[in-house]
């Protein structure tokens, strides 16, 4: 059976995930919930050591780089 993104059990083929949706909707099965996804918390701890590992002109220019992309798209 195909996991979704949270690592949920979904139906595999289109009618079968249409009569989940139905399912929940109606209140026959309750929607599953998932655990909060822990690659965020991992982010936060890997940019830290990645700053720490970056000299500090290195380090502004990616920042410089960044404002830049930020800046161009609106």
């Amino acid at each position: 059976m195909p996991r979704g993104p949270k690592g949920e059990k979904r139906p595999g083929d289109v009618i079968g995930a249409a009569i989940m949706v139905g399912r929940i909707a109606t209140g026959e099965i309750e929607e599953p919930a998932g655990k909060a996804p822990k690659r965020a918390k991992g982010g936060r701890k890997g940019a830290k050591v990645r700053a720490r590992a970056l000299s500090p002109q290195e380090r502004s220019e990616i920042a410089r780089a960044a404002a830049a992309a930020r800046w161009k798209k609106g």
